[in-house]
């Protein structure tokens, strides 16, 4: 399952069933799950833990020290969940001591080609990130995320759980949850509705959402007018309250 070709350090753990192909180099402190599948020419440095059965094609570089000028070569790490598929020539960094020490990604994730993660993101499940996406550093991204083609992300920001963002757009504030944004810089563009009927949203609880967007977006409120309104709503409602949660936690300032 491993190719006489590919470099495999000898401290690092390597389940049984993974595959790992020619000329990849694997070093120490590096921990792979059960049926990952690693392709030719990919570098893993750690520390870095990989869960199960991810693929990881050619020329992708995992765990390798961050761009931070601030990095001295602390021991800082990445983790990465099961089920994701991580395309050609992607770079997911390490994170760096000023944070949590830690890059993490969660499961059943798809990274497109040339995609860039780096240091000290924290990054749910279930997104798409298509081709040359780059996710700054200390980025936050809920679950169902879909960041089009060319996304720029900035760094400290947010992206809220079943939000978009179309391609080419620069994120330079935090995306609420459920909303889609286009443009540089990135404005909203409604909510993200179709993608949430196709996750089994009750039709009540999508009327609920498309109300709260007007209340956010469209009745010229300050942020704290906006949610004095929604948040004895979200009390009711879970869908609501991922909403009105991702509101509370935004530093930088929403997208408008």
């Amino acid at each position: 399952m491993i190719d006489s070709r590919a470099i495999v350090d000898s401290a690092a753990k390597i389940a049984d069933n993974v595959e790992i192909g020619p000329f990849s180099i694997i070093g120490p402190d590096v921990e792979i799950g059960e049926g990952t599948v690693i392709g030719p020419h990919v570098i893993v440095r750690g520390p870095t833990k990989i869960g199960k059965n991810n693929r990881i094609f050619q020329f992708a570089s995992i765990g390798e020290e961050c761009q931070d000028k601030k990095y001295a070569g602390e021991p800082t790490r990445l983790e990465i969940g099961d089920n994701n598929v991580i395309r050609e020539a992607c770079t997911l960094h390490r994170g760096t001591i000023q944070d949590n020490s830690l890059t993490k990604v969660g499961s059943d994730n798809l990274f497109m080609v040339n995609v860039h993660v780096a240091h000290d993101c924290v990054i749910g499940d279930h997104g798409i990130f298509a081709n040359d996406t780059n996710i700054a550093g200390h980025v936050k991204i809920g679950d169902w995320v879909i960041l089009g083609g060319s996304t720029q992300v900035h760094q400290f920001c947010s992206v809220g759980s079943h939000a978009m963002a179309g391609a080419g757009s620069v994120v330079l504030k935090d995306i609420p949850a459920y909303i889609m944004a286009q443009g540089y810089p990135a404005t909203p563009h409604g909510m993200n509705t179709e993608g949430l009927r196709r996750r089994g949203f009750s039709p009540e609880s999508i009327s609920l959402l498309r109300k709260a967007y007007k209340t956010v977006y469209r009745k010229s409120l300050t942020l704290a007018e906006a949610l004095a309104e929604l948040d004895p709503i979200a009390a009711e409602d879970p869908a609501v309250k991922l909403l009105t949660d991702s509101l509370h936690a935004s530093t930088r300032g929403i997208i408008r």
